[in-house]
């Protein structure tokens, strides 16, 4: 049964089950402000899986962990999302450590990478779900050692996937990327746009002022 849109000027609540500043800032920047629940799941329990089945089942997993919850907005859609970086078939995630991030940069300056985020959304009212992946591919700048000493020591790169930003410090070291610009900062809007109209419902009807 194919599902119908929302009506016309119904307005349909988003929680968004990510502790990201940045996926909240992209969604608000669209005319979202979605309420945001952290899902509190161990991204490092999953092992062995591809960057992007790890990206994709990471994104159930944080939806799965707030989706069920008692005190939701009637009616709302939850998403979860998750990136990775993917260099040479490995999928890189948060460094966490400035050692590793240290060691991740001195691997990627100069080449290219891709960002898979994982997307998984959630009916609440219908129990329905949508997933699906973005990739973006990144290019990297060749930085020098006291550039990669000196981004390091912010502490920007720790909590990141891959270990850089497109939104803050690290957008001087994106040369440039192939494909959607907001995958990059953790949740592709086009994509998501796609989810929610197969859940039934219309885009316009997640802006908060219309």
């Amino acid at each position: 049964m194919t599902a119908q849109p929302s009506p016309a000027g119904a307005s349909t609540p988003l929680v968004l089950a990510s502790a990201s500043p940045a996926r909240l800032a992209t969604l608000r920047s669209a005319g979202i402000e979605p309420r945001v629940i952290v899902s509190g799941v161990d991204e490092d329990q999953l092992v062995g899986l591809s960057p992007t089945d790890l990206a994709q089942r990471l994104a159930e997993l944080k939806c799965a962990a707030v989706a069920n919850r008692a005190d939701l907005p009637a009616g709302a859609l939850v998403l979860g999302c998750d990136s990775v970086l993917q260099l040479d078939g490995e999928a890189l995630g948060k460094p966490g450590t400035p050692e590793e991030a240290t060691r991740r940069w001195q691997r990627m300056r100069g080449r290219s990478g891709v960002l898979v985020t994982g997307h998984f959304l959630t009916d609440t009212a219908t129990g329905r779900s949508a997933a699906a992946t973005a990739s973006t591919v990144v290019h990297f700048a060749d930085v020098t050692d006291d550039e990669i000493v000196a981004y390091v020591a912010t502490g920007e790169p720790l909590w990141v996937a891959g270990a850089f930003t497109v939104d803050g410090l690290g957008g001087a070291f994106v040369t440039g990327i192939e494909g959607d610009h907001h995958n990059v900062v953790g949740v592709s809007l086009p994509l998501l746009r796609e989810l929610v109209g197969t859940l039934g419902h219309s885009w316009p009807s997640l802006w908060t002022s219309r």
